[in-house]
């Protein structure tokens, strides 16, 4: 499994939740909501600098964005990407299979 983010989305981490270099931002399962991946269950976001046991994570500009092995379910297989969508002003996940 990978973690992928756009510039964008980049950007957006740093503008918006303030971020700096050396932040950690853990994407984690929240019950409610819904996925391609999982239903019943969506994805959320946290700056969480003190990890337990990251199960994957990507660093992008001084940034590490990760995933707790214990959440690892959720996702099913599939990596995750993260964009920016300016015209709803939000976070938009993708889910892909290795390979597609």
């Amino acid at each position: 499994m990978e973690i992928g983010l756009s510039t964008a989305a980049i950007q957006w981490f740093k503008e918006e939740v303030e971020l700096k270099k050396g932040d950690n931002v853990r994407f984690y399962v929240k019950i409610y909501g819904s996925s391609p991946v999982q239903e019943g269950f969506s994805l959320a976001f946290t700056v969480d600098n003190e990890p337990i046991d990251m199960g994957v994570k990507t660093e992008k500009e001084g940034l590490t964005f990760f995933i707790e092995s214990s959440d690892l379910w959720f996702f099913n297989g599939h990596d995750l990407f993260v964009d920016y969508n300016k015209q709803v002003d939000e976070l938009e996940f993708s889910y892909t299979l290795p390979g597609e």
